[in-house]
């Protein structure tokens, strides 16, 4: 929720007081709102286009409480545009409807007057319902904003996302809360918040600004009923941290990728880092303990191969143990996959395999390789001419072919100098009758 800068007149401040604290502290003008520089600040590219009176139809991508309604009201209050707001969890396509009637009517009248439609959570509209809006976008009966939490690149359909802007606006950074805290404080009525209250504050809020002024009002309506000014009160006002995490969406899928190239990179700290973050924010463990057995396999391959195992056991240590002891199992497993030597020549020569399927199709198994059961299968030439390599040095008949005549020349698996693998490539080198080449 973006914030006002600036004072607030004593009307905002007598204003009726059973509004909460966010909506009261709604900035008035867009010179108000705090963060969003990138985006508002002098010479950014959408300050500038509100600045010469346009307001184009726009999606505002972001986290909660980063002020995407409260820009939507305020660039079409700056622009002059009449403003309407649908929420998408509440209306449908006869909402919409009406709305567009209304901003044909208002085209259409003696001062004509541009509208803007804003709906929240845009991403909670149907195809159906994000298709209706096409018609009346391209013809300019209404500018429309949508706010969504979700990658527009998903939620939205693409014929209307070819149609808008998207402007990303970012989590409030703890500068902008503490402005944002202290504000409000000025603006209650109550004892003024101490400093490691106010700190406290802007770490629970964890970039939501909303959700800063809530806590805010909380512990300003705590310490004027004569509760006590301690630290002990201020965890039990504030409550625990609730991290900006979902389960399906973009947040969890970034995290995941950050535990992931984490690993690796070689780089634990990290590792951890992201690790504790997910579970912090209720990641299921049982998924973190799967996508790390994959880590081992595709990252680690047999640079390690004990890795798998490491990776197996973590995951049910887990399940057997539970939090917060299982817990500490996965942080084992992470720190031993971002420590371990890494290659991923495995995953790299079965997808190499898993082309060439597709590009050759079902290619005949040599005869020689073919399993010969019966007397008709010897007859039709199953097995003839095979060698057995275990008759031969190093186990290995080094003159016979295992592939179809099409591919005998494909070398999928390229094993790295890492690890194990090192000695893996070593030997096959002398296998396939030639020396590791240095630069490999």
């Amino acid at each position: 929720m973006a914030q006002s800068k600036a004072g607030h007149s004593r009307d905002t401040a007598e204003a009726d007081l059973r509004q909460p604290l966010a909506e009261r502290m709604r900035p008035a003008r867009l010179d108000e709102i705090v963060g969003q520089d990138h985006l508002l600040g002098d010479g950014a590219p959408l300050r500038t286009l509100l600045a010469s009176g346009q307001v184009p139809s726009m999606i505002l991508w972001g986290p909660p409480g980063t002020g995407k309604t409260t820009l939507a009201r305020l660039a079409a209050n700056d622009t002059g545009a009449r403003f309407e707001a649908i929420s998408a969890v509440l209306g449908g396509v006869k909402d919409l409807r009406e709305a567009v009637a209304r901003a044909q009517a208002a085209r259409s009248g003696l001062m004509p007057q541009p509208s803007v439609l804003f709906i929240d959570e845009i991403h909670r509209f149907n195809k159906a319902q994000q298709d209706a809006l096409l018609p009346h976008v391209e013809d300019g009966t209404i500018t429309l904003i949508g706010a969504t939490t979700e990658n527009p690149s998903f939620a939205v359909n693409g014929a209307l996302l070819s149609r808008m802007r998207v402007y990303v606006l970012k989590s409030l950074d703890p500068g902008s809360l503490q402005a944002i805290v202290e504000r409000a404080g000025q603006l209650l009525d109550s004892p003024t918040l101490p400093a490691d209250w106010v700190q406290h504050i802007c770490a629970q809020a964890d970039g939501d600004g909303r959700r800063a002024l809530t806590l805010t009002e909380t512990a300003a309506s705590f310490l004027e009923a004569g509760g006590a000014c301690n630290a002990e009160a201020l965890e039990r006002v504030t409550g625990q941290a609730l991290r900006r995490f979902d389960k399906q969406g973009d947040y969890f899928y970034d995290q995941i990728s950050a535990l992931h190239k984490s690993v690796r990179g070689s780089d634990p700290d990290a590792a951890l880092y992201w690790l504790a973050r997910m579970l912090d924010a209720g990641a299921d463990p049982a998924y973190l303990g799967r996508r790390m057995v994959r880590m081992a396999v595709e990252d680690l391959g047999l640079a390690d191969p004990r890795a798998l195992q490491v990776a197996l056991d973590g995951w049910r240590a887990y399940q057997q143990l539970g939090p917060p002891e299982g817990e500490l199992a996965l942080a084992q497993v992470a720190t031993y996959l971002a420590s371990a030597p890494k290659s991923n020549a495995v995953y790299a020569g079965f997808s190499a395999a898993q082309r060439a399927v597709t590009e050759h199709g079902h290619l005949d198994v040599p005869l020689h390789l073919r399993n010969a059961p019966t007397a008709l299968a010897k007859e039709l030439g199953h097995g003839k001419g095979y060698q057995y390599d275990h008759d031969f040095p190093q186990h290995k008949a080094v003159t016979q072919n295992y592939l179809p005549a099409e591919l005998s020349d494909a070398a999928y698996y390229q094993p790295s100098d890492q690890g194990l693998e090192a000695r893996i490539r070593e030997r096959l080198a002398r296998l396939r009758g030639a020396a590791p080449e240095d630069d490999a």
